[in-house]
């Protein structure tokens, strides 16, 4: 191996008028303005597409006389000065949601989104699929709104990988190497100009990161790279591959994304009241900021604790157990056992944190560490929330599932990186340029209705027209490489049509996503897509996990059923489904297909793209489409069913499945005035896109994360760490004194005037003698649940009332009273419950400690 003596960069040489063209190709908001993607385009518009649309790359690879050309180029750079004072307008301007209305309140306010995988753009592949992509497009949003955010990654070496299919349809992977230097990203240096790097103890040694930056809008993305000449061979791997490699490398990646991304943040000067983890794979970040504020504040564990934790929020996007990383304790051993004496805990102790017991054989939990150490939990829909809930609630064994403290806020999409440049035009003309600043605002998207039927239906069959175009180009790519006949490559010009009704699927090829549902029944499904009048046809694009052999052989099956003489003209399967083919697909299909076992899919997000597209969704009952689905703006297939022989789930959701694209969806499309329009189809394209674009937007979902989330955990940040933490240090006194006193609480005795046949409206009055011990009334709550009893002997509909301290004995002992309504006939009953209370807890049910009657 021939090693260089120095290194060094070159950089493209732009004519002075050409200047601005740097700043913006590393400022990712070009990504999500149509005329800076234009600018770039219009520059080069082949080696544009080469480059795979990185202008960083681009640039590098121009001729200089292209360069000199444009440079004397008068439209050229008259659009170029448009876009750059377009930009500095953007970065500039104080009308943002958040200086408008909460930055006098919150000054210092700076949050901190962490995430394993961020999807901005197609140049930057460190991001597998939805997860990534719902992270960008938060950064985006977080960016448009104003809001004081950062994020924080790892910079993958390789990335995820390129999906190639063999000639039998079976997943092949590649990983092309991610040459940073031609990516839109940047060292961030210190004052001597020196890279920024952070330490993080690994067994035996110290592995180093630099730390890379990448500019999405006003918010700054910081991304760890161990690819280092100090670091040993196997730690410069660390940060290779996207979910790479084994549990050794999985444990050794989220050190480095938790503990060395809040490293990074303190060598940067950069200190996050709020933590945001987007999933658990950087739940480490929790210890490290305990043992951070232990260190810098000489506290114990238990104070630190409390006051991070207050400035912790986690989201899940998981709906299986199979989803969440565990890690068996000899790992957590390797890479802890210095850890546990930093932080004064035992390994016990530590273990718990991320175990749901005392089970010595237990693994580590990365979500149950991340569960016990926010204030704040998330699912990412109302139904994952519920799912959620129930999945976790062995964690608050005395807390009913309504109760279990994990609340739900529902993804969106970036609308203005998915919407198509015809439909954007479209929708400025009609809507004015308020849909971009606001796209939350229900009565802008209301002003749809006033778009023309046949110029919404052109527009969109610009977009049919050129998805048909990109596709047969795709598979005409797929052909040469695998050494098809030139027979077989000429053929792909047959291959799609663009005037016919078009379905799209595209996403990961796990199992539960059911991607072959539509070949239930092979003879029907063919019999459905070659009507003579009314054809169809259908795009299938997805990756599936590199380990998921299962998900490989649903690849491999549909790559033969669109072999089959019958479906050959019909049937596609796109390869590497990344961006750039999402936005083809999600911009020119006619229906968005979506097959989910119901219950299993968290909330999915590419449904949402395809609606801002006027694209119709038919789906299942589960995750976002639950929130969203009305007669009229789609179709539903069930309505949530969960069956217990899922073989014949699908047999029932398949033929439900064909029934809607026979009798509803093919008439619909087909269905013709004299004019040629199909006006019914219309109509739907634009009650879809009324209800669903104001709604389901990453601007309504980062403004609820603030709002529920970031902006009541700083302030309860801020009350724990004020005074050297004095908030803080009492709360822990108190749970110390409530978990060391809670034995001396229980309950003497209940009564009540209740009895039978009491009329509705009656009002029944509840007392109860209560042993309190060392504690005190206001270091409890003490609740009646009230409401019918159910068939199992349950209360059923509960209300919940507070009981109030009438008297006591003077020795501990006290009465407590309640008076609860009849509101309805029928088997009534009621239970009572005591619960700890202080102020800074962070939710009624946080400590785990319940008494209930009995």
């Amino acid at each position: 191996m021939l090693r260089p003596y120095r290194t060094y960069t070159v950089v493209p040489s732009l004519p002075p008028r050409l200047s601005p063209l740097h700043e913006l190709a590393y400022n990712l908001w070009w990504t999500w303005n149509l005329d800076a993607v234009d600018l770039f385009r219009r520059l080069d518009r082949d080696l544009w597409e080469e480059s795979g649309h990185n202008p960083v790359l681009m640039l590098g690879l121009i001729k200089q006389d292209r360069l000199e050309e444009a440079a004397n180029d008068d439209g050229f750079i008259a659009q170029m000065i448009r876009v750059y004072q377009a930009l500095n307008h953007y970065m500039s301007t104080s009308d943002t949601w958040f200086k408008k209305n909460h930055a006098a309140a919150l000054p210092s306010l700076k949050i901190a989104y962490f995430s394993a995988e961020f999807g901005i753009t197609e140049c930057m592949p460190i991001y597998s699929g939805g997860l990534g992509i719902l992270a960008g497009d938060h950064l985006k949003s977080a960016s448009d709104l104003g809001l004081p955010l950062v994020g924080v990654g790892l910079l993958y070496q390789e990335g995820f990988f390129r999906q190639y299919l063999n000639a039998d349809g079976w997943q092949q992977e590649s990983y092309p190497l991610n040459d940073f230097h031609t990516l839109p990203v940047q060292l961030e240096r210190g004052r001597e100009g020196l890279p920024i790097r952070v330490e993080v103890q690994f067994p035996g040694r110290v592995v180093a990161a630099q730390v890379w930056r990448t500019q999405v809008g006003r918010v700054p993305l910081y991304l760890l790279d161990t690819n280092m000449d100090s670091n040993r061979p196997e730690d410069r791997d660390i940060t290779d591959r996207l979910y790479g490699g084994d549990l050794d490398m999985r444990i050794r990646q989220e050190i480095i994304l938790g503990i060395g991304g809040v490293r990074a943040l303190s060598a940067l000067g950069i200190e996050p009241m709020v933590c945001h983890m987007n999933e658990g794979h950087s739940a480490f970040l929790a210890l490290e900021r305990i043992r951070k504020v232990m260190r810098e504040q000489s506290l114990p564990f238990a104070v630190a604790r409390q006051a991070t934790a207050a400035g912790n929020i986690f989201t899940t996007h998981t709906s299986v157990p199979a989803g969440i990383d565990l890690f068996p304790p000899y790992l957590i051993d390797r890479y802890f056992g210095g850890y546990y004496q930093e932080l004064g805990i035992s390994r016990d102790e530590f273990l718990l944190l991320g175990r749901r017991g005392n089970n010595p054989d237990e693994s580590f939990s990365m979500a149950i560490l991340a569960l016990r150490l926010a204030a704040g939990t998330n699912g990412v829909s109302k139904v994952h929330g519920e799912v959620a809930r129930a999945m976790w609630n062995d964690l608050w064994p005395q807390v009913p599932r309504e109760e279990v403290p994990i609340t739900s806020i529902t993804n969106g999409i970036h609308t203005c990186s998915w919407i198509s440049v015809d439909m954007a035009g479209l929708l400025l003309r009609y809507l004015g340029p308020r849909w971009l600043e606001r796209p939350s605002d229900q009565s802008i998207w209301e002003r749809v209705e006033r778009i023309p039927d046949e110029e919404l239906w052109r527009t969109h069959e610009r977009r049919r027209e050129r998805l048909v175009a990109v596709a047969r180009e795709g598979l005409k790519r797929q052909l040469e490489r695998r050494g098809a006949t030139p027979k077989e490559i000429s053929e792909t010009t047959e291959v799609l049509h663009p005037d016919v009704l078009t379905i799209g699927f595209a996403r990961r090829f796990a199992t539960y996503k059911r991607a072959l549902l539509l070949f239930t029944d092979p003879q029907r499904l063919a019999a459905i897509l070659n009507q003579r009048e009314r054809p169809v046809q259908i795009l299938f694009a997805g990756k599936a996990h590199p380990n998921d052999t299962p998900g490989k052989d649903f690849i491999r099956r549909l790559v033969h059923f669109a072999r089959q003489e019958e479906f050959r003209r019909r049937i596609i399967f796109l390869e590497d489904y990344d961006t750039s083919l999402a936005r083809y697909l999600v911009q020119g299909c006619d229906i968005w297909l979506n097959t989910p076992r119901p219950g299993l899919e968290a909330s999915g997000t590419s449904g949402m793209k395809a609606a801002a597209n006027g694209v119709i969704n038919l789906s299942t009952f589960d995750g976002w489409w639950c929130e969203s689905y009305e007669p009229g703006v789609g179709w539903c297939i069930g309505h949530g069913e969960v069956y217990e022989d899922e073989a014949y789930g699908d047999q029932v959701e398949a033929q439900a499945l064909y029934d809607i694209l026979e009798k509803d969806v093919i008439p619909l499309f087909y269905e013709r005035g004299a004019d040629g329009l199909p006006r019914g189809w219309i109509a739907t394209m634009k009650r879809s896109m009324r209800k669903i674009a104001p709604v389901f937007n990453t601007s309504r979902m980062v403004q609820e994360y603030a709002e529920e989330f970031y902006f009541p955990e700083v302030s309860r940040y801020q009350k724990l760490s004020a005074d050297q933490y004095q908030g803080a240090k009492g709360l822990a006194e108190w749970l110390g004194k409530v978990r060391s006193h809670w034995g001396e609480v229980h309950i003497l005795a209940i009564d009540s005037d209740a009895q039978d046949g009491l009329p509705v409206s009656a009002m029944v009055n509840v007392r109860a003698q209560l042993a309190l011990g060392s504690l005190k009334p206001e270091d409890v709550s003490v609740q009646v649940f009230h409401g019918g009893i159910s068939p199992q002997g349950e209360l059923d509909n509960y209300e919940i009332a507070p009981m109030s301290p009438s008297d006591t004995d003077g020795e501990g002992n006290y009465t407590y009273t309640a008076i609860i309504p009849c509101n309805r006939s029928g088997l009534h009953g009621y239970a009572l419950r005591i619960l700890p209370q202080h102020p800074d807890l962070c939710h009624a049910c946080e400590t785990g400690l319940a008494i209930w009657s009995s």
